[in-house]
């Protein structure tokens, strides 16, 4: 069974939370995008089978809880151990957590809205946030308005296009394939950036207080007199 026909059958089963339960957990094991899941959401609501305001109201409350799950991890994990996380990773340093941590806390408001837009960071947005504590008001707010106009555009175009909805999973993959190559692109420039700036001792074996070349120091005194 393809994941398509999967939430067809959800949806066939449960109706208008079928798609909700779908997009729910669309955010936390992507099997198959929102950017599917809506407008056959849409579609399904142009034939009649759905209700549209139902199929509106449902995914935003799934995209909501999806979100809400992610948060509860992030901030479960904490701080103190993501930093921690993060220094056992290659090439990351905890300065680079704290600039992305002063950073969130200055945009952290944008980021979270319209991250929901946002192809993978959609999801991933929601960590973040749990680990700096967003307060939950705020985080609900800004993840309902940016679902809700993210969920809105797609069910509308895939219940105005009505049989052709695959036309608009097929705009949005070239939209996801941009955003990841510029994702894989900003990664590579980030490793290739601190490769160039790690120093000589951590790539030549050369000791950073022994000079290569010199003399190692001599034995202690005390040492040497015995």
């Amino acid at each position: 069974m393809s994941a398509i026909e999967w939430v067809n059958g959800l949806m066939d089963t449960l109706g208008a939370p079928g798609a909700g339960v779908a997009i729910a957990l669309e955010n936390l094991f992507p099997p198959i995008p929102s950017e599917a899941i809506l407008p056959l959401a849409g579609f399904a609501a142009s034939t009649g089978r759905l209700s549209l305001l139902a199929v509106l109201l449902w995914t935003t409350a799934g995209s909501v809880i999806g979100a809400l799950a992610l948060y509860g991890v992030g901030a479960l994990l904490g701080r103190d151990r993501t930093v921690a996380l993060a220094a056992r990773l290659p090439l990351v340093r905890s300065s680079d957590v704290e600039r992305t941590e002063a950073w969130f806390l200055r945009h952290g408001t944008k980021a979270v809205f319209f991250g929901r837009m946002i192809p993978v960071f959609r999801s991933l947005v929601s960590i973040p946030a749990g680990v700096e504590r967003m307060p939950l008001p705020v985080f609900l707010t800004l993840t309902t308005l940016g679902s809700a106009l993210w969920n809105t555009a797609f069910v509308l175009a895939g219940h105005a296009l009505g049989a052709n909805w695959t036309q608009v999973t097929d705009v949005v993959s070239a939209y996801s394939k941009v955003v990841l190559v510029a994702a894989a692109v900003a990664v590579a420039a980030f490793v290739a950036v601190r490769l160039r700036r790690r120093p000589a001792s951590a790539t030549d074996g050369t000791p950073s207080g022994t000079p290569e070349g010199s003399a190692p120091p001599p034995a202690h005194p005390s040492r040497a007199a015995r």
